[in-house]
């Protein structure tokens, strides 16, 4: 694919991965229309975080998936969707359901419809490791069975559920991605990396929830190369696909990780308040990527402790963002 004669519409643009394809995109030389969640500040979130060269070259448009009518006009002209936007986070699913529906669920079938509608060459969909629940197998492949452990994750297989229907029943090039945990500059403190060293760099113990659950952590870059990749590849049409180092690390070790690059020895210690409910936590996501591997020739390239050295710095350079003292939910 020719990403320079390619007109893009990214969703969840002003999210973390979201900005980052976006400027990737960008860089590659493509059309981008960069869709972020509309606010009367015309705040642009992450976007925010781009070049002013990189921000002239786009086509930022302020808007919300839950409005058919919005997304059918935004879709209008593309060739090539990335559909991230998306509610993630998972403790904010317990308190509020009902908007992980819409925006999940609802929000992808308006830009499903779009899709088809306009007949776009291309679409991601953008799914989670989450979707697997606790593993039965590991490493898990794209064969596991998907477990609703949280109303997030129930909204996401939903909509995965949702654009598998429209490959099946309309022949909508569709393919769906599946990250594990990714991370990396630009990651609020919802997620756990910035939340270990936002609180090493400013308070005297690290808390967090359960530090036994294991994750595959993928640095951001790695991630939006393959976003790139299935896009690219003709036989992903219809296909889900992990992305994921293959290597699993617990919370515990992963914070006293970050620790150890710091320098420091602080106290880590599991906060009531941030601890899921039993039967909802995951307690081990670790990837099988060897569809990636063979159907993309994508495999990661960086380690976990360059990932975390990008992420300390970039906190470092905006701990003034970061409200380390409070559970952001």
């Amino acid at each position: 694919m020719d990403w320079k004669d390619s007109k893009v519409l990214v969703t969840g643009a002003g999210g973390f991965i979201g900005s980052h394809l976006t400027e990737t995109l960008v860089n590659k030389g493509a059309h981008v229309r960069a869709l972020v969640r509309y606010n009367s500040r015309n705040n642009w979130a992450n976007i925010e975080s781009l070049t002013a060269e990189a921000k002239s070259k786009l086509e930022v448009i302020s808007g919300d998936v839950h409005d058919p009518f919005f997304v059918d006009s935004a879709v209008q002209g593309v060739d090539v969707i990335f559909h991230l936007a998306s509610l993630i986070a998972i403790p904010y699913s317990y308190v509020a359901p009902q908007p992980y529906i819409e925006t999940n669920i609802v929000g992808t079938l308006n830009v499903l419809q779009a899709a088809r509608r306009h007949k776009i060459k291309k679409m991601v969909h953008t799914s989670t490791s989450e979707a697997y629940g606790t593993a039965i197998y590991t490493p898990i492949d794209e064969q596991h069975p998907l477990q609703g452990q949280s109303p997030y994750s129930a909204t996401k297989i939903g909509a995965d559920k949702l654009a598998e229907s429209f490959f099946r029943s309309f022949g909508l090039p569709v393919a769906t991605i599946r990250p594990f945990n990714t991370f990396g500059p630009r990651q609020s403190a919802r997620a756990v990396i910035p939340a270990i060293i936002s609180q090493a760099l400013s308070r005297d113990q690290i808390e967090l929830g359960s530090l036994s659950p294991v994750r595959d952590m993928t640095f951001v870059s790695d991630t939006v190369a393959g976003f790139i990749r299935i896009a690219e590849v003709p036989g992903s049409v219809g296909e889900v696909i992990n992305i994921g180092t293959g290597f699993g690390v617990t919370i515990g070790e992963l914070a006293a990780r970050v620790l150890t690059l710091l320098n420091m020895n602080k106290p880590i210690v599991a906060a009531e308040e941030r601890i899921r409910p039993e039967r909802s936590e995951v307690f081990k996501l670790i990837c099988n990527n060897a569809k990636a591997k063979q159907l993309l020739n994508w495999t990661p390239q960086v380690s976990l402790d360059e990932g975390l050295r990008a992420v300390i710095e970039w906190i470092r350079a905006n701990q003034a963002s970061f409200k380390s003292n409070i559970y952001n939910v």
